[in-house]
């Protein structure tokens, strides 16, 4: 079953006398429970594609359904609540508020949506243990590490059960351990609710933990590679050597 369907998606900046095409009509779907990396060169376009995708940023043309949900054709009320209820967002820089203890930051998404008390208590106690967190649930961002901070920002997006998790170069800002604990624990959360979740990354060993890994060239997808029942290392090789291949692309065409 398809959560996300996205048709012939064109991203423009600029207006018609400088037009800058970021997207040229990419065709891409994502099935429930996937873990999906998108991988691509700086300027690739990969960013680009995550924020339409996610309705942070809109597109020229094209078509992107969530859920059943036309996002393109959404007004922006409309948009907003549909966000808040079946999107999730991890972010490189965390987007933690520093007033807010990590509890506070977590249940964010269900005070939005008026979650029974009762019931947010134990969604936050289960994935607070899930992700190593629970018991650092007092204390403010300026007092954790920037690992328990992603941990925290992962949670906040898991909380809500949304449809989709959208997650911009999570490990980006964490050292290899951070990165690692991280990566397993989406990895696990991924396995065991089924969640969907849609990353950008530029590094190999982030992506081995996604079940499929798309490739962007010049705002188009260029190829993509299926983990299927190989270990996470073989995979890790198989990117490594289309990344090579891409690389030799974009040099043939300079």
């Amino acid at each position: 079953m398809n959560i996300l369907e996205a048709a012939k998606i064109h991203k423009s900046y600029g207006n018609k006398f400088n037009k800058q095409e970021v997207l040229k009509g990419i065709d891409l779907s994502i099935d429930k429970g996937e873990f999906v990396g998108i991988m691509g060169a700086s300027g690739s376009g990969k960013t680009t594609l995550l924020n339409v995708l996610s309705s942070i940023d809109k597109v020229s043309e094209g078509s992107i359904v969530i859920n059943g949900s036309e996002m393109t054709s959404l007004k922006e009320k409309h948009l907003a609540q549909f966000r808040k209820s079946h999107l999730g967002f991890i972010f490189q820089e965390y987007n933690l508020l520093d007033t807010l203890t990590v509890k506070e930051n977590i249940l964010l998404p269900l005070s939005i949506t008026k979650t029974p008390r009762k019931e947010a208590e134990e969604r936050f106690r289960v994935l607070g243990e899930e992700l190593g967190i629970y018991e650092i649930k007092d204390k403010y961002p300026n007092e954790i590490s920037g690992g328990q901070k992603q941990r925290t920002s992962a949670a906040r997006a898991f909380i809500h059960e949304p449809s989709i998790i959208f997650a911009d170069e999570p490990t980006g800002a964490l050292d290899s351990k951070s990165a690692s604990d991280l990566l397993n624990k989406l990895a696990d959360l991924n396995q065991e609710r089924k969640a969907t979740i849609a990353m950008v990354t530029h590094d190999p060993t982030a992506a081995s933990f996604c079940s499929r890994v798309i490739f962007i060239k010049d705002g188009q997808i260029y190829t993509q590679l299926v983990k299927g029942e190989q270990s996470r290392q073989s995979f890790f090789k198989d990117i490594i050597k289309t990344q090579a291949v891409l690389g030799g692309v974009q040099y043939e065409h300079e």
